[in-house]
């Protein structure tokens, strides 16, 4: 074999040698990255929230409320906090956005907390804070009385009772506690028909005098709505009121207290009439 024979030969063997080994590279399975992301689990979203959520108030509680702001606001987006917890962001963000000098986001985060979760309400150390205690207690009044205000009859249908009712409500809305108290005990004195209507003046009266620093007149009043309604109770948004919560839990306790008593004494045996003895 001559050669040019052999290097014919050793060419065409490379060649073939290189097409197995393409042939070989197409057949082979692919081993790059899937494009398709990975699935998150419901269980790691909620718990990447309430450390959210924790970064959040720590954030808050050093004083970087632009960072706080952030965290809470991601804590949230998840939408798999608890009604409670959402409330709680919400509360921190209405921090935030007060001590920042964001008032009407303040009172909208504020507003959120409370048509998330009926039972919200501050403290009463967080209620009687001088940057936001007055921008909470606005919502929350205003969030009463236009609760109160579906349900209220149209004006026209009032009896002048009722009517001075409402605008000793509106007096006491507006901030004039003097004067809604005046119209309030004018329209008991008249006679309000309806014990809801008898107790909403009482409650309200109640507040006026506990705002005005008149404790004794105040838990007065409180334990008079026990003889109307034996089970009354604030509202939890209520409830907190620092101006308030302690007096109206003293007259709370003073009220149930009579009550019992006086069930024990209706449920008392009466002893048998003695028998006169014979001669």
């Amino acid at each position: 074999m001559t050669m040019a024979m052999r290097s014919h030969i050793a060419h065409i063997t490379l060649f073939a040698a290189a097409a197995l080994a393409l042939a070989a590279c197409q057949q082979m399975p692919s081993t790059g990255t899937s494009s398709v992301a990975p699935q998150v689990s419901e269980d790691a979203l909620r718990q990447r929230a309430n450390d959210q959520l924790a970064a959040g108030i720590k954030a808050y509680d050093a004083g970087d409320y632009d960072n706080a702001v952030k965290n809470l606001t991601d804590s949230l987006d998840h939408g798999l906090l608890s009604k409670v917890d959402q409330s709680r962001a919400r509360k921190y963000l209405a921090f935030s956005h007060c001590v920042s000098g964001r008032d009407p986001q303040c009172r909208a985060e504020f507003r959120k907390a409370f048509e998330i979760n009926p039972e919200f309400a501050l403290s009463p150390a967080e209620d009687g804070h001088p940057i936001w205690g007055p921008v909470y207690r606005n919502v929350r009044t205003q969030l009463i009385a236009e609760r109160e205000a579906t349900t209220s009859k149209p004006r026209a249908s009032l009896d002048k009772a009722e009517q001075i009712l409402a605008d000793g409500m509106l007096k006491y809305d507006s901030g004039d506690y003097p004067e809604a108290q005046k119209l309030l005990e004018s329209a008991l004195k008249l006679g309000l028909k309806d014990k809801a209507d008898q107790v909403k003046a009482l409650k309200h009266i109640a507040f006026t005098q506990c705002l005005a620093d008149k404790w004794g007149l105040c838990r007065a009043t409180f334990v008079k709505i026990y003889d109307i309604d034996p089970d009354f109770d604030l509202a939890p948004a209520e409830a907190g009121h620092p101006s308030w919560t302690k007096t109206f839990a003293q007259a709370k306790a003073q009220a149930k207290k009579a009550i019992a008593e006086k069930a024990s004494k209706e449920k008392a045996p009466v002893a048998p009439a003695a028998v006169p003895k014979k001669n």
